[in-house]
């Protein structure tokens, strides 16, 4: 099978040229590699002239518009049958094509997903936002997997999709969040074959402070509310738990000055992630920053989704994008 690798980048050169260094060591190499720079201030052209020799990459230009349009103009330019979908600060284990390739010989697929890790050169800032977002403790399960709340939705910084059915579905939506989960809800409506391919995960970096990690949950909670417009019916009770979790931890913050007690199921909460994450991360200090990463992500969740369910379900506005615009590649 033909896999045509698409990377979206914006002002991203440095995280580029780490990505196709690491396709070079693929057991088994790409039909093609489509870079598209997406209205960049600092290309990467000289990044991709200097991997042409070693893959075959292709370098496309096009007018800042966000990931999901970028993505379909790579689509749009592509000649293999399957097409995986990477983001640029990814990195890939050599067998990671081979992975691809095995389960679908095992069972074929319309579209899949795999997982994402912390590589070891990550900080232990991106290694407890990590922990956050991979954590059943957390929204791990909400996202799909192994050991999940929900079915799996493949995520766009690591999925695959038939090129047919792309163009079938018409790619990406304009939504610049949630834009994902979108065509994977398409996908599930139209009665496509979606599965989760456990051994084809990628090195995912993850945002470098809390503040950069809390702009992007909350964008994703907003998102979520989008989805339900757009997709009646596609909320499930679980995509409500950080929702609830933020109205009950502002309670107890409330209660703590008359009844201390109240603080207890937070601390308890606390107790079990950082338990988790030290033990999963062999590391205290890790544990301990996984502590204030679930609560940011949890917390800019959660707000993210009250503030856009007051805005489009209580007041009737249209859609509201994102909250933090500058939020797209960062």
């Amino acid at each position: 099978m033909r896999y045509s690798l698409i990377i979206p980048v914006f002002n991203r050169p440095d995280e580029v040229s780490e990505l196709l260094q690491s396709l070079t060591t693929q057991r088994l190499m790409p039909h093609e590699v489509i870079i598209v720079e997406d209205g960049s201030s600092l290309p990467c052209a000289e990044v991709a002239c200097r991997f042409a020799n070693q893959l075959p990459i292709r370098y496309l230009t096009k007018t800042n518009g966000g990931p999901g349009p970028a993505r379909n103009y790579g689509a749009a330019h592509a000649t293999g049958d399957y097409l995986i979908i990477l983001d640029s600060d990814c990195l890939l284990p050599a067998d990671y094509l081979e992975a691809v390739e095995q389960e679908l010989l095992r069972e074929p697929a319309d579209a899949f997903g795999g997982p994402d890790r912390a590589h070891p050169s990550f900080s232990p800032m991106q290694k407890a936002i990590n922990y956050s977002m991979t954590s059943f403790f957390t929204t791990g399960g909400i996202r799909g997997g192994k050991k999940k709340l929900d079915k799996f939705y493949p995520r766009s910084f690591n999925m695959g999709i038939r090129r047919d059915v792309y163009e079938a579905l018409g790619g990406f939506s304009p939504m610049r969040f949630g834009e994902d989960i979108d065509l994977s809800i398409r996908l599930f409506k139209g009665g496509y074959r979606c599965r989760l391919f456990p051994e084809a995960w990628v090195w995912h970096k993850r945002r470098t402070d809390l503040k950069k990690f809390f702009k992007q949950v909350h964008n994703s909670g907003m998102a979520r509310i989008n989805l339900h417009k757009r997709h009646p019916g596609s909320m499930k009770l679980v995509h409500l738990l950080p929702m609830c979790f933020t109205l009950f931890t502002a309670s107890c913050l409330l209660c703590a000055p008359w009844c201390l007690w109240s603080l207890l199921p937070l601390l308890l909460y606390a107790l079990l992630v950082g338990l988790d994450a030290t033990i999963r991360n062999k590391s205290l200090y890790i544990g301990l920053l996984s502590i204030t990463a679930a609560y940011v992500q949890l917390i800019g969740y959660g707000t993210g989704f009250l503030r856009a369910w007051w805005s489009r379900c209580v007041m009737g506005r249209q859609e509201e994008v994102e909250a933090f615009k500058k939020n797209f590649y960062q």
